[in-house]
């Protein structure tokens, strides 16, 4: 079973969401996040005063599958999430080890 964690831009959340549902996957979790790449926030102007905006607006995704659908799920990701500008985000891919639902205590593959 593979992790994935993806962070994107906001106004791309319901964009990959619906990419996710067409390669089959049902269950993310979704966290807003704030923080910076290379991009190192921007500045902007207040009232005149001109001040640096370090940590931007970001959404984390989380979703756990099975390592056959892991490919699909981070090319779906991918072609969602993409503008083609500077801070579009990052894909983590990690490994599972076991996962199990609280309410039946299935593992594995199953509790997904």
């Amino acid at each position: 079973m593979k992790k994935i964690e993806a962070i994107i831009k906001p106004f791309k959340l319901d964009e990959v969401k619906e990419a996710l549902h067409e390669v089959g996957l049902q269950g993310i979790t979704v966290m807003e996040a704030k923080g910076f790449g290379r991009q190192k926030g921007h500045t902007e102007l207040y009232r005149g005063a001109e001040y640096v905006v370090d940590f931007l607006p970001k959404v984390k995704i989380e979703v756990i599958c099975e390592d056959g659908v892991a490919e699909r799920a981070i090319e779906a990701i991918t072609n969602a999430a993409r503008t083609g500008r500077i801070g579009d985000g990052k894909i983590f891919v990690s490994t599972i080890e076991d996962v199990i639902r609280i309410r039946t205590g299935e593992k594995g593959e199953a509790a997904i």
